[in-house]
């Protein structure tokens, strides 16, 4: 973390681009608000103890990288072209504060930067600046309404198949740990390009197959055998034994024979698909969308489409693992809208706990027979413990919570309309049942209906503005890169929301009412 901070100099030069050009800026947009008010948002102090040494060569000021970075991220550039569009962009000199004929820094000190963020404790800081600014303004002080809502983002490498993720690992390990590089293994099968293999012949590919599992297992158990040895292998080195002895189980399963193996016809929970990248996950918001990378969470105020927290994670995670870190600070009382993805009873518990007001659509429940009766047909009896048909039968609910109706159904004239089992209709009784029958109670009001069309498409529209300008592709490896690249996206889209809201300093952060009332 060594290195001192650069600052700004706050008298303006003879050739200042925002002395020259600034009445140029579209009035409200986010390169106008920088170049008048980036000192005020990103602070010296903001980024001070990233450079907690104060020796060496100054760096770039503060207020001019988060600049960058807010544009970067705002236009969807990479660290090249945003260094490009800082050097010949009028509009992105202006925002921050460079002279006209200011050469812009090498992209690398945009990489040093987010390094530092990163092993700082506060990475999301560039996020938490404008989230000040919101709440400075007062504009959403008393809009007590937060929708949630993901999106899936795909990640910044491109698949590997389970072939070519053995291959990339078995070499990784063999550079990585020098004592592996003595081991035998097949080396025509590693290369360069794909091994050799007649691809139209599925026994030949279980050849291959079987081969690739055999020497990634003869390695694993080599780098078991150094440690037992007593040879210490560094954080790194044993990464990639791990991750090689993971795509080496993940997604075979035992051949034709000892010593054989075959790719498995199933896709294996929590599935690494690539060794480039080991923390994408296959992530799908639909059973018909399926793509490779992470989801971003948003919770966002509807009125004003103000992004209120945000937070990335792996694209297999479910929303509703992800939510209670969206909603944590919010006040009681505040009312969380969000889709059937958030209809859990877990997290309905959680808000419940915390006195917030759930208006979540409610997963719906699906008939054992198409067309007959779903769970709501049956009366659930908690206090009683017990479970009444639709005929008026009764049955206990038992210690693992299931009501079995077993010898009942025998005869039953609507037996049809309720079951194919064999042995029966049972019934599991869910831990949070109350709770979601009751919010698919409350699901069919017209007071649900009304508050959910009205307010839940805002989300929709955010996260459009996010998406948009390629930023639906991560540009970095790992979670908690692409967390930080996530919030100061979110940053930069308040930021564009705020100068629509007509953000404005006079003494403090304030917005024009009319603005928001339009």
């Amino acid at each position: 973390m060594g290195g001192m901070q650069g600052t700004s100099r706050p008298d303006r030069e003879l050739l200042d681009t925002a002395a020259l050009c600034g009445h140029l800026l579209s009035p409200g947009s986010v390169h106008a608000l920088l170049a008048e008010h980036r000192h005020r948002l990103f602070p010296d102090e903001l980024f001070a103890d990233l450079f907690a040494s104060g020796r060496g060569r100054p760096s770039v000021p503060a207020d001019v990288i988060a600049t960058v970075m807010v544009l970067q991220a705002l236009e969807g550039r990479s660290d090249r072209e945003a260094v490009v569009a800082l050097g010949t962009d009028l509009r992105w000199k202006a925002a921050a504060g460079l002279a006209i004929t200011d050469e812009p820094f090498h992209p690398t000190v945009l990489t040093l930067w987010r390094n530092k963020l990163r092993a700082s404790e506060a990475p999301q800081r560039i996020f938490e600046a404008v989230r000040a600014v919101i709440t400075e303004t007062g504009v959403i002080t008393g809009r007590n309404r937060r929708v949630l809502d993901s999106t899936v983002l795909d990640d910044a490498v491109a698949r590997q198949d389970t072939i070519s993720m053995l291959v990339a690992q078995i070499c990784r390990v063999r550079k990585l740990v020098p004592e592996l590089a003595k081991v035998w293994v097949r080396h025509h099968n590693l290369e360069g390009g794909r091994p050799p293999c007649d691809w139209g012949d599925p026994a030949d590919i279980d050849r291959l197959v079987s081969e690739l599992v055999d020497d990634a297992n003869e390695l694993v158990w080599a780098a078991e055998d150094l440690v037992a040895e007593g040879v210490e292998l560094s954080e790194a080195q044993g990464d990639a034994v791990a991750l090689l002895a993971l795509v080496a189980g993940q997604d075979v399963e035992p051949g034709d024979g000892p010593g054989r193996w075959r790719i498995a016809q199933r896709t294996a929970a929590d599935r690494v698909c690539s060794t480039v990248d080991p923390q994408t996950r296959h992530a799908h918001k639909t059973r018909a969308s399926y793509r490779d990378g992470f989801k971003g969470h948003i919770s966002v105020e509807p009125d004003t489409g103000l992004v209120a927290e945000c937070d990335l994670g792996a694209g297999n995670v479910a929303d509703t693992d992800a939510a209670p870190g969206l909603i944590d600070d919010e006040p009681a009382g505040t009312e969380i809208l969000g889709d059937a993805a958030y209809g859990s009873g877990e997290f309905r518990d959680h808000l419940d706990n915390k006195n917030l007001k759930a208006k979540i659509k409610a997963p719906p429940l699906r008939p054992a027979v198409a067309g007959g009766y779903t769970l709501d047909d049956f009366d659930i009896d908690l206090d009683a413990n017990c479970v009444t048909c639709p005929e008026g039968v009764t049955v206990t609910i038992n210690k693992s919570r299931s009501a079995r109706f077993a010898k009942n159904c025998e005869g039953c004239p609507v037996r049809e309309q309720c079951t194919t089992a064999k042995a029966g209709r049972v019934i599991k009784v869910h831990a949070h049942h109350a709770l979601l029958a009751a919010a698919r109670a409350f699901a069919g009001t017209d007071e649900f209906d009304s508050d959910y069309r009205r307010y839940r498409p805002m989300v929709e529209r955010t996260i459009a503005w996010l998406v948009a300008n390629n930023n639906r592709r991560c540009r970095y490896r790992g979670i908690e890169r692409n967390r930080i690249a996530w919030s100061v996206r979110c940053a930069a889209v308040n930021l564009k929301r705020l100068g629509t809201l007509g953000l404005g300093f006079d003494g403090g952060w304030t917005v024009a009412r009319a603005a928001l009332a339009a």
